[in-house]
């Protein structure tokens, strides 16, 4: 066969149709009966096909289209070890590959999650993708390998693995050194509602982040940014299920006695207290959460009943929220009435 034989269109008949990323790899012609010699001299300079990556063979002499990077990519390290075997159809769906065990990750995937503070596929330099620890694959070309002990679940984005917005900002971050790119990224998931800021913490925190300065500062702003955003759900939520107006961001303090805490709403007739639960996953969460239990243990002690909410309940259950809020006031005439406590606006 030489390369002015046509090829049999059977062997490429599952990619050859209009709108389909014409993506193969090496392994993949192969058992379409292509050989390694004809692949070679398809891709010669100025030939009709072009080798993207390593085992990687884009079917047209054209720039790929970003969706055929991607899948590339994707080919790329989904390669079974050591065999170059390519990934398989899915059942489901005959022309959608199955990528076992990779997933796209970091800027790439914020892109395709939807973020407008990240630059489009095309500009990218490489796209980043996650694989299992011990694969035996290397960074080249426009791809990035990173890699993670625990493969999270990917989510399904135009017909590509990617990785969640949290694990994927990890990812990102990790590479950047702008702390004004990292602050607007971190920002733009809590403000689009792409993921909590608690997620997006232990994400960094696992990938061992936040012994950097510029991430700490984005953090902060980031876990300021989550806890205004709860505080105006829990104010709305309030007033649009009709309960009884607190009083609200105060401390309690026992007359003449030690400071009890902070809340974040108190209704001060029923002794019924919310408390937000913003706490950060860090290294010493366990000991921040001991002081919570102990502040709730004191202040229940006293006959008040102190309600935590997460910013995730009052997001995605609001009315929930606030019939457990409304039980609890109307609990309070069945109990002992509670200890007198002060009540100022907080410091």
């Amino acid at each position: 066969m030489t390369h002015n034989t046509p090829l049999s269109p059977r062997p490429l008949h599952d990619l050859s149709g209009s709108g389909r990323p014409r993506v193969m790899t090496a392994a993949r012609l192969r058992s379409h009966g292509v050989s390694t010699a004809e692949t070679n001299e398809q891709c010669r300079a100025g030939g009709p096909w072009q080798q993207l990556l390593p085992g990687v063979v884009l079917l047209h002499p054209g720039p790929p289209t970003s969706e055929e990077r991607l899948h590339a990519v994707l080919m790329y390290a989904a390669r079974e070890r050591g065999t170059g075997v390519p990934a398989q159809p899915s059942a489901g769906r005959p022309h959608a590959p199955a990528y076992p065990e990779v997933m796209i990750t970091g800027l790439a995937a914020l892109t395709l999650h939807g973020f407008s503070s990240t630059p489009p596929l095309p500009s990218l330099d490489a796209i980043d993708v996650l694989v299992p620890r011990l694969r035996r694959l290397r960074s080249t070309g426009g791809v990035r390998i990173v890699r993670t002990p625990v493969m999270p679940a990917p989510e399904q984005v135009t017909g590509v693995p990617v990785a969640p917005v949290a694990r994927a900002l990890a990812d990102a971050v990790a590479e950047l050194a702008d702390a004004g790119i990292v602050r607007r990224l971190l920002t733009e998931a809590v403000r689009g509602a792409h993921c909590d800021p608690t997620a997006v913490v232990r994400e960094l925190n696992h990938a061992r982040l936040l012994s950097r300065p510029h991430v700490v500062d984005a953090v902060e702003s980031l876990l300021a940014e989550g806890r205004a955003r709860a505080e105006d759900r829990l104010y709305r939520m309030v007033h649009e299920y009709g309960l009884p107006d607190p009083v609200w961001n105060v401390d309690l303090r026992l007359p003449g006695g030690p400071y009890l805490g902070g809340l974040d709403a108190y209704w001060p007739d029923q002794a019924v207290a919310v408390e937000l639960d913003t706490r950060a996953p860090r290294q010493d969460d366990d000991a921040l959460w001991s002081e919570y239990a102990r502040k709730r243990e004191h202040l229940e002690r006293l006959g008040i009943t102190v309600v935590h909410i997460t910013p995730r309940k009052l997001r995605d259950s609001p009315e929930q929220q606030a019939t457990v809020i409304r039980t609890a006031l109307m609990a309070s005439a069945d109990r002992e009435p509670a200890a007198y406590v002060a009540v100022l606006p907080r410091q």
